[in-house]
């Protein structure tokens, strides 16, 4: 019986470790949070993440401290404390209202480092994780996250300042290890892929070389050949609200960049065809994110919470890595009430219920990009299989209405 035991808990171990190979990845403009009406959105933004659920979730509007707690508290650990976030800094810049931070999935990362980089018009953050690794004291995963938000508005002037910003960036690459895996994102107002400011971001001769991931320069103003990845306006008026920005969908202003190396390198590598603007069908051009007519893979009723939260929908990105990510402290008592039988499965997924799970538990699975496949409620039998025979292979995510209850992952197989 305790040799059970022990093969039982170490199965529980290895899945833990192993259980995380992709890293999601999230930057959202929130609108002058959290003045901005309606007063909720605090709530809002906690089922936006739910549908997507980041490791990494980057923000810029925030106003204050206090906004970024009702985050931390509200938005992030609803169902346990799963997320940290760094300090909040002060503006150093020229504008006091309109801030960045980050938050972090506990136990994946570590936050080495945080500092502000002034600029004429707002800081840029620049935060040092350290991913949680079987081997990070011998060859560590760090990942230089970069936040901003660049000028706004059109015009020659406007262009130059987002110029000087991507520029304190830009000069900010040179005093690191020319082998860094960079992300800068941010709300960058860019108008056209034609713009100083993008040329110098993209610029090959820089010490570190960043890239578009999805790379569709063009004239994305009013364009809508660039539908499906126009992140602003989510709204036809501002009226509702009193803030933000209306006119509905016809701007791609929101960006996550990465340097080139992540393009190729398996110790954390850029998963192809993960980002997007978070849901944007691709059929909603100058119209209001939540239009019916705008129906596809993302839901009306996400779509719902995108319109009332802010004036921008999220980016986000996936990465992956070659490296075992061992999370620190699992909540061993929640793992193990639920266990994926086969990680790996072509037509059956096999669930195994402890017998301490005494309610109905409710199920729903999640591809990479965050849209939900499906969704079921189970009595506690001990014992269940899920039909994901017409699934496409790939990777995808296994969530409950249990609360503190880890999102398992699994592969659809051949």
């Amino acid at each position: 019986m305790f040799k059970t035991i022990l093969t039982v808990a170490f199965f529980i171990i290895s899945l833990c470790a192993n259980a995380q190979g992709t890293i999601k990845t999230m930057f959202y403009n929130l609108l002058e949070f959290p003045s901005a009406q309606p007063s909720n959105r605090e709530q809002i933004l906690m089922e936006i993440i739910d549908d997507y659920e980041p490791d990494i979730f980057m923000v810029c509007e925030l106003e204050s401290e206090y906004g970024a707690d009702l985050i931390l508290n509200t938005s992030l650990n609803d169902e346990g404390v799963n997320y940290l976030r760094a300090p909040f800094q002060p503006s150093q810049s020229g504008d006091p209202d309109h801030q960045q931070i980050l938050f972090y999935r506990k136990g994946m990362f570590t936050l080495e480092a945080a500092e502000v980089i002034p600029t004429q018009v707002r800081d840029i953050n620049h935060y040092t994780l350290k991913l949680s690794t079987a081997d990070q004291q011998t060859d560590p995963v760090l990942i230089e996250v970069f936040v901003t938000h660049l000028k706004s508005s059109q015009g020659s002037g406007n262009q130059t300042l987002r110029l000087d910003m991507v520029n304190q960036f830009t000069d900010r690459l040179e005093t690191l290890d020319p082998d860094s895996f960079v992300i800068f994102s941010g709300d960058f107002n860019f108008y056209t892929s034609s713009e100083p400011g993008y040329q110098e971001l993209l610029d090959p001769t820089n010490a570190i070389v960043m890239v578009d991931p999805i790379d569709r320069p063009g004239s994305w103003h009013n364009n809508d050949s660039f539908q499906d990845i126009h992140s602003q306006s989510t709204r036809l008026s501002s009226g509702p609200f009193g803030a933000g920005a209306g006119g509905g969908l016809d701007d791609r202003f929101d960006f996550i960049t990465i340097s080139e190396n992540m393009l190729g390198n398996p110790k954390l590598k850029y998963i192809e065809s993960t980002y997007k603007s978070f849901g944007n069908n691709g059929n909603c051009y100058d119209n209001s994110i939540n239009s019916p007519d705008c129906a596809g893979d993302f839901s009306q009723e996400l779509r719902e919470h995108l319109y009332n939260m802010s004036d921008h929908l999220p980016i986000v990105m996936d990465l992956e890595t070659d490296k075992e990510i061992v999370l620190d402290n699992p909540d061993f008592a929640v793992i193990s009430a639920i266990l994926l039988e086969n990680t790996m499965a072509s037509s059956e997924l096999n669930i195994r219920l402890a017998s301490s799970v005494s309610e109905s538990v409710s199920f729903e699975i999640y591809n990479t990009l965050g849209q939900k496949l499906l969704e079921f409620t189970s009595e506690n039998t001990g014992h269940i299989s899920i039909d994901i025979s017409q699934f496409a292979n790939g990777i995808y995510y296994l969530k409950t209405n249990i609360p503190g209850f880890k999102t398992l992952k699994f592969l659809k197989t051949p």
